[in-house]
């Protein structure tokens, strides 16, 4: 009876190497992994709307002469793309996949409120300020792809909750260095003096190992989140979650990479593509044995 489930694995197994070495854009991203197992059609509007996440995150990180001339047109296309005028490809493509699975507008203005504060330097002042961002630049994400996966209700309001928080917590651990050289610093004030820390020592890469302290501790929320991920899982068909799965354990993979390291590197710790494929087979074996 066991030689089913190992045939499947085997299957997926191949699935997974095949489509990993793809020369396709959104599968080459943190996110690529998640969406192997995907139908068609979801992929392609998966595609879309991580292209258009993938622009919103260039605008606000990469040098642009008036990036938020930039994010004022995208707000004011979006609300072209629900009136069905968009201007531009990849507006007209989000159409599309606005009309198929229902994504409300929110799914995309709230992200560009993010990345506005990105470029304005908002800090935050506790934990629960953090939020606000998180659920911006992830929560949102989390909502959209859950939507086009046809997982709907509160129970995906908390998955998405859940696991787009530990997933940019995990981003944010990883790149305090590479966000200070931004002059940004998302590791909240009151965290930071609870640790003898300003901000200006975030931004100069002052007191490491103080400031490995504070990654530490946000890495104990981020576990949790991580668990309290899994756990909402078990409440939808295994092959249904794959795709979250994948993105969980490849995130939490790179998170355990840098806590390994003790949280003093000065180079944000991406994983390899054979520890990415590693977390990816993880998902897999636990979808089809655990």
């Amino acid at each position: 009876m066991q030689l089913l489930p190992v045939r499947r694995y085997r299957i997926l197994k191949t699935r997974a190497e095949n489509n990993l070495s793809e020369n396709t854009s959104y599968k080459k991203s943190s996110f690529g992994p998640a969406f192997l197992f995907v139908s068609a059609r979801q992929r392609v509007a998966l595609a879309a709307y991580y292209e258009f996440c993938r622009l919103m995150d260039d605008i606000a990180d990469e040098p642009r002469e008036k990036p938020l001339q930039e994010l004022d047109f995208w707000q004011a296309e979006i609300e072209r793309v629900f009136n069905g005028t968009a201007q531009t490809e990849l507006g007209k493509r989000l159409g599309e996949v606005v009309n198929e699975f229902g994504l409300p507008p929110e799914r995309f203005l709230l992200l560009i409120e993010g990345m506005r504060a990105d470029l304005q330097g908002k800090s935050y002042e506790t934990l629960a300020a953090l939020d606000w961002y998180l659920y911006r630049v992830a929560v949102v994400v989390g909502l959209a792809t859950l939507d086009i996966l046809d997982v709907k209700g509160p129970q995906a309001h908390a998955l998405a909750l859940s696991l787009g928080s530990a997933v940019q917590l995990t981003n944010i651990i990883r790149d305090v260095a590479e966000d200070a050289q931004l002059k940004r610093v998302y590791l909240p004030n009151k965290t930071l003096e609870q640790f003898g820390l300003t901000r200006e020592d975030v931004l100069n890469g002052n007191k490491p190992t103080q400031i490995a302290c504070v990654l530490s501790f946000l890495d104990e929320k981020t576990r949790e989140l991580y668990e309290q991920s899994f756990a909402l899982m078990r409440q939808w068909p295994r092959l249904k979650m794959l795709p979250c799965r994948m993105m969980a354990c490849v995130y939490a993979k790179n998170l355990a990479k840098i806590r390994k390291r003790g949280f003093l590197s000065h180079e944000p710790l991406k994983l390899t593509k054979a520890e990415k494929m590693q977390g990816v087979l993880y998902a897999v074996f636990q979808t089809i044995f655990a």
